[in-house]
């Protein structure tokens, strides 16, 4: 039986393989360590690349030069006067019924007043007694002043008799008053027309009880001159500035459907109603044909400047706060901004803007209820976004090795 021959290795040769096989294994350590901290680090950006919201901008639409303002009117005749009787009495007869065209100093009616015509007739025969009662003290009055020239009488009953005949003069005087005063009251028994005008309302007629005055008398006429129309439009306290003396306006009347007219502002109110926060405007329309007729109600159209920062929104823009509305834009940095703005007109699902915003500004349109002022925001749309949002959105997102 042979023996084998057993071959001692080479104790370099292991320490070489030895080696060889820990820096393998060194070098194999170090790949996967390299691999685990670049994949944590892609967790870590892809955690906070999700964190940062991606926002849309919202069109914004630059206001234009000017902008349309309807609001309602009322049409009233240029001048209107109610006729009240000024004596009491009864209707005696009526000459003008409503629509009737009339001139200045046409009769409208009669008023019978027989108490006036016997107080009339009273005060002449008073008058005539005092005049009589006057001419007695005048004569008797000279013949004291000539019985003192002879010591017949003394001055003081010369000068009593002289005033006395002063005093009758003066009851002459004051019963002549009375006539005269009577006389004018017996002309209003005709009732005329103050101006030319129309006869726009008759509220009596013949045989009706009349009492004198406007407290506690009735009217019974109305006319009203229609040659020109007065326009008077209550005014939201925003526009009350930019509509001046001379801007005009055009308005419509339900009557007559398509026919526009144009009107003037003459005059404003001045003053802020604080029921309502208008301002009361007044416009004036000629009336040649007669068409206009007082209280009419109308649908004004004004043209105003707007203002060249003023700029259209959507509704959905806007963010409420205790200081206001506020909207969100996105910075030059790329972070979030929120500004208070002020609103103008609402129009439901836009709104304007008119201080606040630039027609260069980038708004947000639907922002976060969390964004803030500084927040870090993504655009929807920008280079590399949608890539971003498609990796967001796979379920094979970066995970860490274990």
């Amino acid at each position: 039986m042979s023996t084998a021959q057993i071959t001692t290795p080479n104790p370099r040769r292991l320490a070489l393989l030895g080696g060889v096989a820990l820096l393998a294994a060194g070098a194999i350590v170090a790949v996967g360590l390299t691999d685990r901290a670049r994949a944590t680090r892609e967790l870590v950006q892809w955690n906070a690349d999700q964190a940062i919201p991606t926002v849309a901008l919202a069109p914004l639409t630059r206001g234009a030069a000017q902008q349309a303002l309807t609001l309602p009117g009322t049409l009233q005749a240029y001048t209107q006067a109610p006729i009240y009787a000024r004596v009491s009495g009864y209707l005696k007869s009526w000459d003008k019924d409503i629509g009737a065209k009339v001139k200045a100093g046409d009769l409208l009616g009669t008023i019978d007043t027989p108490d006036l015509d016997q107080q009339l007739e009273q005060a002449k025969a008073d008058l005539t007694k005092a005049e009589a009662t006057a001419r007695l003290a005048d004569l008797t009055a000279k013949r004291w002043a000539a019985l003192v020239a002879s010591q017949s009488v003394s001055q003081q009953a010369a000068d009593e008799k002289v005033g006395d005949s002063a005093a009758k003069r003066a009851a002459v005087e004051s019963a002549a008053a009375n006539v005269r005063r009577l006389e004018a009251l017996t002309a209003f028994k005709r009732i005329v027309a103050p101006f030319d005008g129309v006869v726009t309302a008759r509220t009596t007629d013949v045989g009706a009880l009349i009492n004198a005055g406007g407290g506690v008398g009735q009217e019974l006429f109305q006319v009203s001159d229609l040659h020109r129309m007065r326009l008077y439009v209550q005014i939201p306290q925003a526009f009350a500035s930019l509509l001046t003396q001379g801007v005009k306006a055009t308005f419509d009347l339900p009557q007559y459907p398509g026919r526009h007219f144009d009107a003037t502002l003459v005059t404003t109110a001045n003053a802020v109603s604080q029921a309502s926060r208008t301002m009361l405007v007044e416009l004036q329309a000629d009336n040649p044909d007669g068409v206009l007729t007082p209280g009419t109600f109308a649908e004004v159209h004004f043209q105003v400047p707007s203002s060249p920062d003023m700029v259209k929104v959507p509704a959905t823009t806007l963010i409420p706060s205790d200081k206001g509305a506020e909207v969100a834009v996105v910075g030059p940095d790329g972070k979030a901004l929120l500004k208070t703005v002020t609103i103008g007109r609402d129009m439901g699902d836009s709104v304007e803007i008119v201080a606040g915003l630039t027609p260069a500004d980038k708004v947000i349109d639907n922002p976060p209820e969390t964004l803030a002022s500084g927040d870090p925001v993504r655009l929807a749309g920008a280079g590399g976004v949608t890539d971003k949002m498609a990796d967001a959105a796979s379920p094979a997102a970066p995970k860490a090795e274990r």
